[in-house]
């Protein structure tokens, strides 16, 4: 009886160096696994950013899950413009801050670029370290990052979907510090070309005079 006792005391020493060993392994390779996913999206995301214009169409969907559709433009760094084709919208990124002009209103909104994960999507390299990289999920169809800086957004972030095979971006969505969430889908997209600089232009002056019009 003692012997059969020990075995068992033996056998289950065993089955807890096993059970330990196999836990270490598994959580070194999920790091592993991680940090590879993360460097092929890095792939992925140096190739858009090597892009330095782009244009093309868009649709979007707002919080409510009300649809828009225009063009918009592109540039780097922090260059975006955005013509609503069914609102008197627009939406203008000069580099240093965005601004939301309805016209119909006559109204301005400006934000510093710096202070939304918009950024993020327009610098000139996308760096997905771990300061603000917060997920990569590869699928065969498709790689999304998400990425944003508590310190800098808070709860905002930015989730951008790329085609794996073209790295070509295919949609992102933004989630601002209420937690509601605007998707543009991006499509007929042509990369390089010159982009005129007053398509980026935020008038400043006029908007402090309140003499921007309709324009």
């Amino acid at each position: 009886m003692a012997q059969f006792m020990q075995f068992i005391r033996s056998a289950g020493r065993k089955a807890a160096l096993a059970g330990a060993g196999a836990a270490m392994l598994l959580a070194a390779a999920v790091p592993a696994a991680q940090a590879q996913a993360t460097a092929a999206a890095q792939k992925i995301a140096d190739h858009f950013a090597s892009i330095p214009s782009m244009h093309g169409d868009f649709v979007q969907f707002d919080p409510g899950g009300r649809q828009s559709e225009g063009k918009f433009y592109i540039e780097r760094p922090g260059k975006v413009r955005f013509d609503y084709a069914n609102a008197p919208l627009r939406v203008i990124s000069d580099g240093s801050n965005v601004a939301i002009n309805n016209r119909k209103l006559n109204t301005w909104e400006t934000y510093p670029l710096s202070q939304t994960p918009m950024k993020l999507l327009l610098d000139r390299r996308i760096n997905l370290s771990q300061a603000n990289i917060q997920s990569v999920k590869e699928e065969p169809d498709l790689t999304t990052i998400v990425m944003g800086d508590r310190s800098v957004f808070g709860n905002s972030r930015i989730t951008m979907m790329f085609d794996p095979k073209s790295s070509d971006l295919k949609q992102w969505t933004i989630r601002d510090k209420q937690g509601r969430e605007t998707t543009v889908m991006i499509y007929n997209v042509q990369e390089g070309g010159n982009i005129q600089d007053s398509a980026f232009k935020i008038p400043y002056t006029a908007i402090s005079q309140g003499q921007t019009g309709n324009r």
